[in-house]
């Protein structure tokens, strides 16, 4: 008898523990920051539910996005480029990671360096993009290397081996930007890095689509933007750190 008082005594004691041990609240999925990213200087850019920071490329408005389930959501309904968003901030020297998925047939991408001017009518006329494209489904005509996601756009290619998931699941994009070094990383690997501002960098431009666009790629800090390019696209996990 004593012996069953006592396993008793114990379960009681086990219980009521448990009961007074506080619960962890169910840490969230997406748009949140470890207490190792903290320390290690990265900052949300969005925080899953307002669209606190940012605002159109060139207007003080903000159109054509929604907040869904988390995501900053790009409804592709203002045609090529007019609704484009960016950050207020601007950044020089940086790492900025995100997490995106598109629609089939989806085309966005992120800029970097973006900034305003009375001569520039679209954001792409001055920021280099970090090519975000549904390859596998695109119906358009057919993809330029310049034109495969994580590319930078009709500059540098990415590696034709990257790991790029199907349509419809997120991928990790990260771009790093230190005194004009820039890496492409597509979940986990680096997939492409280029020199900004030399005279391979110039060559190209020559030759490519910004020929047009004197301005592409001059400047030294600017806004982070993302593309609406009439597909709905996905963004999420937006963070930054300054280097």
């Amino acid at each position: 008898m004593k012996k069953v008082m006592y396993l008793f005594s114990l379960l009681a004691i086990i219980a009521f523990s448990m009961q007074c041990k506080p619960r962890t609240e169910p840490q969230p999925t997406a748009n949140f920051l470890t207490e190792e990213e903290i320390t290690q200087g990265w900052k949300l850019l969005f925080d899953g539910e307002t669209f606190t920071g940012w605002r159109n490329f060139g207007n003080d408005t903000l159109v054509g996005w929604v907040i869904d389930s988390g995501n900053l959501l790009a409804l592709g309904q203002g045609g090529d480029h007019a609704n484009d968003i960016i950050t207020l901030d601007e950044y020089e020297n940086f790492e900025l990671s995100l997490e995106w998925k598109t629609s089939q047939g989806g085309n966005s991408g992120i800029f970097f360096n973006a900034v305003e001017d009375t001569s520039i009518e679209a954001i792409y006329e001055i920021a280099p993009e970090y090519q975000l494209v549904d390859e596998v489904t695109w119906d358009g005509d057919s993809l330029t290397e310049g034109q495969k996601t994580a590319a930078c756009y009709d500059m540098y290619f990415a590696d034709p081996a990257k790991p790029l998931n199907p349509v419809d699941e997120y991928n990790v994009s990260k771009i790093v930007v230190n005194n004009g070094n820039v890496e492409h990383w597509l979940n986990g690997v680096k997939v492409v890095g280029y020199q900004m501002w030399t005279a391979e960098w110039d060559s190209l431009k020559s030759v490519r689509k910004w020929k047009d666009f004197p301005l592409y790629g001059t400047a030294r800090k600017g806004h982070i933007g993302l593309q609406d390019h009439g597909k709905k696209t996905w963004f999420r996990n937006i963070k930054i750190r300054t280097l």
